[in-house]
């Protein structure tokens, strides 16, 4: 019960945070980071991505169900690679893709990225990170603890890039 009530007042912040804040929300150092990226930018890599991302959303956000911190969801992740991986190799396989892939757990290398005045510096960050093919391509992630997420990271376009609770994505997404 007391984390059904945490989840409703953190929905209910998103929608009343005013806009100037939420634009200001800045990655706590103690994190971990979640990020799948393409092979190229070509349209069918871009879909690609999309499809192994939203099809990876449901799985991680069961596996993350009642983790109330950073040990508990290190743990649960690191615990279930073997179904990010097979959940990974099936998208693909539905997709008609015999495109390689790498899932990897650990510090990984994430590039600097400005957006809206916040700079989130180059570095290693503990992060799930699931590679496609040669892993050239636009990549997508967000925050999976706390689970603030940072959608569609376009490199090139700062625009695009929106703030959401990963919870609140995944109640929306699924409810429908």
């Amino acid at each position: 019960m007391k984390k059904l009530i945490i989840v409703i007042v953190i929905i209910l912040c998103v929608y009343f945070i005013p806009k100037n804040i939420s634009e200001q929300i800045i990655i706590p150092k103690d994190s971990i980071r979640f990020r799948v990226i393409s092979s190229s930018d070509e349209d069918s890599d871009q879909e690609l991505k999309q499809q192994v991302k939203n099809s990876l959303n449901k799985d991680i956000a069961s596996i993350l169900k009642d983790k109330d911190t950073i040990e508990e969801s290190r743990e649960a992740l690191i615990n279930n690679l073997d179904t990010i991986e097979s959940n990974v190799f099936n998208t693909l396989k539905k997709n008609n893709s015999n495109e390689t892939f790498k899932v990897n757990y650990g510090n990984n290398y994430f590039p600097s990225k400005t957006f809206k005045g916040v700079t989130y510096p180059e570095g290693e960050y503990e992060s799930l990170v699931v590679t496609l093919g040669k892993g050239e391509g636009k990549n997508w992630w967000c925050v999976l603890f706390p689970p603030l997420c940072l959608l569609e990271a376009d490199e090139s376009k700062q625009e695009d890039v929106e703030y959401k609770f990963f919870v609140q994505e995944i109640i929306e997404k699924f409810s429908k």
